[in-house]
């Protein structure tokens, strides 16, 4: 979380928020940005300031990323999904998350197909998005075999919404690459924007919710992909019933 190098560019102010923050990591992830001023008698634009220092446009996403790296280093017992839900939608109380949204529905209105991606637990999703969709208006079907036979030729002025977790899978990523050669708008959802079918997304809406991990099988939240599936069919039902 905090580099050597990261370190060596902190002020008096910038060490005096480190030093409290690593003491109290598990404190701070639930502090509003005010509360941690108070605590460290540090204004709230220093504050900001130390968070682009550590590439977070804000106290929200430092917060997001100090829930991520101590989950990676103290995943020793299985949180509640309530845990997850919260982290989540703390993240999305912002402007940029809800502009995402939109565009997601402006350009679905668009389209005159709609195919849904995925395989494992995100193939489950993407059958449950495809049915979700066509309940509020706008049929969609699914795919959730790697090997399904995909005819191009009528994809055209269609839209793929892709579901993966780390979006880094093969499959996903071939599958992903062959569909925006023919012309299909790809819209992605991952746990993260620094993977390669974000990269490669027209739109892309990441998460970013700790990974958890059973043995090897992974058992990482999906109520945050429900939520976006579900609060986008609804905003693509609303301008639906807005044109009519």
């Amino acid at each position: 979380m905090f580099t050597a190098e990261m370190v060596q560019t902190f002020n008096e102010l910038d060490m005096l928020l480190y030093n409290y923050i690593t003491k109290n990591s598990d404190k701070v992830i639930y502090m509003r940005i005010r509360e941690l001023a108070n605590e460290t008698h540090v204004s709230t634009s220093s504050i900001l300031r130390f968070c682009k220092k550590l590439n977070c446009e804000g106290f929200s996403e430092f917060k997001v990323k100090l829930k991520l790296y101590l989950d990676h280093h103290t995943q020793d017992h299985i949180k509640s999904p309530r845990y997850y839900l919260s982290e989540f939608m703390e993240r999305t109380i912002n402007g940029n998350f809800e502009n995402a949204l939109n565009q997601v529905a402006d350009l679905v209105l668009q389209a005159n197909k709609i195919l849904f991606i995925g395989i494992g637990s995100s193939g489950i999703l993407a059958e449950y998005g495809a049915r979700y969709f066509s309940s509020l208006g706008k049929f969609s079907s699914s795919i959730k075999d790697p090997f399904y036979p995909i005819n191009s030729k009528e994809l055209k002025n269609s839209i793929s919404i892709i579901l993966s977790v780390s979006g880094e899978t093969d499959f996903t990523l071939n599958l992903a690459h062959q569909l925006k050669a023919e012309g299909t708008h790809i819209i992605s959802i991952t746990n993260s924007k620094n993977c390669k079918l974000a990269k490669i997304s027209d739109i892309n809406i990441a998460y970013y919710i700790a990974e958890t991990y059973l043995g090897e099988n992974s058992i990482t939240s999906q109520i945050p992909v429900m939520y976006i599936l579900e609060e986008s069919a609804h905003k693509i039902k609303g301008k639906l019933n807005n044109k009519t």
